[in-house]
């Protein structure tokens, strides 16, 4: 568990209500935060009460939990859980060790956001993992905004969390979405309701952005992204399938079709099953 109220952000957003609160920077704005820091000047709706799960599994990828675990856990007051079916670390799809801080018996019930990241082979395993399933279930049902980054819709549909909601995913897989009842959307990031899914990777970052503004306000938001100095400017323009070039193209189409076909057959058992829970 980690009380997020990151020292750098403090001592940026100190700064910055000093100023849209009309007061002069006086020189130990800039000198560093203490914990008895006056932070009168902040506006009361700046801070917030948010519990905020991350899930990961083996085999996860690791951006798709880090990058809106950056963004998210920029929300004062709030507290992340890292959450995995037990506390034992997990390595993720690229060899990072991740240590969970709390199991699917630990774990708060009721999340303000829950988040879920994709994976490859790591996300076919957990939709046939029937604790996996029946934890998103258990929690989605509650929780106040159930996200997702790249595949990891399809274990919000395998848990049956996306049935009858507009959602996206990664390119690859995003075809697959009606397996589970939802409807394939266009979009960064698709928002139906209390269901938030993001498309591959690094969408997680946009996504949770807006969710700070949401939660928050802009002025705040804008504030998260400037500390992050969240500006991306890739060196190529081969971040959508419509974009890259066509060789590019067929080389990834063809090595996902394994995966394509594999999640099609396993996510249409994990969802018939999950109807049972």
């Amino acid at each position: 568990m980690n009380t997020l109220d990151r020292r750098r952000f403090g001592e940026a957003l100190a700064a910055f209500a000093a100023l849209v609160a009309g007061g002069a920077l006086e020189a130990r704005a800039a000198q560093k935060v203490t914990a008895d820091h006056d932070m009168s000047n902040m506006p009361a709706s700046w801070s917030g009460n948010e519990k905020i799960g991350f899930l990961i599994y083996p085999e996860f990828t690791a951006l798709d939990m880090i990058g809106p675990h950056y963004m998210l856990t920029g929300l004062m007051g709030a507290t992340a859980f890292v959450i995995a079916k037990s506390k034992t670390p997990v390595v993720s799809d690229t060899g990072l060790t991740i240590t969970p801080d709390a199991s699917f018996d630990e774990a708060p019930l009721d999340l303000d956001i829950l988040c879920v990241p994709g994976g490859a082979s790591g996300t076919l395993a957990a939709m046939q993992d029937e604790a996996t399933l029946r934890f998103l279930k258990s929690r989605g049902a509650r929780a106040k905004y159930v996200t997702s980054v790249c595949t990891g819709s399809l274990l919000l549909g395998a848990a049956g969390l996306l049935d009858g909601y507009r959602a996206t995913s990664h390119w690859s897989a995003k075809s697959l979405l009606p397996i589970f009842g939802a409807t394939p959307t266009p979009g960064r990031f698709v928002r139906d309701r209390n269901r938030i899914t993001a498309e591959g990777v690094t969408a997680g970052l946009d996504f949770a952005l807006a969710l700070v503004g949401e939660l928050r306000d802009r002025t705040y938001a804008e504030s998260v992204q400037l500390i992050a100095q969240y500006a991306p400017e890739p060196p190529f323009d081969a971040g959508q399938p419509e974009r890259a070039p066509a060789a590019v193209r067929t080389m990834m189409e063809e090595m996902f079709a394994g995966f394509r076909a594999s999640a099609d057959r396993l996510g249409r058992e994990a969802f018939a099953k999950s109807k049972s829970f």
